[in-house]
């Protein structure tokens, strides 16, 4: 489980449980007049409520958040599971509001609630800005793009030297500048005569390049920056990874454990 592939909106999500659990703990009803110390039900002793609010809300948002964590999205039915999960907040929320305007639920034949002093508890009123803001974000996060990005901030990149500044290592260092031979000097052994060996130059990162997370469509090799044919990775569809760097068509790109290699096929991805 890839917890970097969570977006914002699955935060808010996560959050809207977490409160949504708090208030099942909380009166689902209050009495006009009624002492500090009495007694009223709470969720857990409501079974329309524990099951049409709570237990609905929580599977619902378990649904939305976890296969974006997985390498792969399960689906039933040909849908995703994300998508019955929407569902289920959507229910909890339109049942919070049903028992907010009807407390007591099957007690109606004593009379109506509100004749009876009696109204929505705190817990239900918390439960139902949970489940608003629960089903809002899951239908709101594939589609609002500040709900889209990354819930785990990419790592901090090292940031770029000022001009004219030596790069680290010096002397041999990729890039650095090598010294001159003095006119009339002896060639190196393996060096052509009257001039210097001719060194393989690596191909330049983009000037212009800033690291973004991308996902797969399909599983892709991830091989090694040497050039070596033999992938060191596999990444994986339905997981997000960071691009680091850019080389002509390909990207380095770094996994969740830390390791780093080429990605040569970059068709089709998608960027986070």
């Amino acid at each position: 489980m890839n917890i970097r592939s969570l977006t914002r909106g699955d935060g808010v999500v996560i959050g809207a449980a977490v409160l949504l659990f708090i208030a099942s703990f909380l009166d689902i009803y209050s009495i006009d007049g009624a002492p500090d110390s009495a007694e009223l039900p709470n969720s857990w002793e409501s079974g329309p409520v524990l099951m049409g609010v709570v237990l609905a809300g929580i599977i619902g948002a378990a649904l939305v958040v976890v296969p974006h964590a997985l390498p792969q999205v399960p689906k039933v039915a040909g849908l995703d599971l994300g998508q019955f999960g929407t569902a289920f907040t959507v229910f909890a929320a339109w049942a919070t509001l049903g028992n907010i305007f009807d407390p007591l639920g099957g007690t109606d034949n004593v009379g109506a609630a509100s004749d009876n002093g009696v109204s929505a508890g705190i817990g239900l009123i918390l439960a139902l800005i949970a489940t608003l803001a629960m089903a809002a974000a899951a239908i709101a996060a594939p589609l609002v793009p500040a709900l889209k990005g990354p819930l785990i901030p990419a790592p901090r990149q090292p940031s770029p030297q000022p001009y004219g500044a030596q790069p680290p290592g010096g002397y041999g260092y990729p890039g650095a500048q090598q010294p001159q031979q003095p006119y009339g000097g002896q060639p190196q052994p393996g060096q052509p005569f009257g001039g210097q060996a001719q060194q393989p130059q690596p191909q330049a990162p983009a000037a212009d390049f800033s690291p973004f997370w991308f996902a797969v469509p399909v599983a892709r090799p991830l091989f090694a920056e040497d050039g070596s044919p033999t992938p060191i990775a596999e990444l994986a569809p339905g997981t997000w990874y960071l691009a680091v760097e850019q080389r002509g068509p390909a990207l380095v790109a770094q996994t969740q454990d830390g390791r780093r290699g080429v990605l040569q096929d970059t068709s089709g991805i998608q960027r986070g």
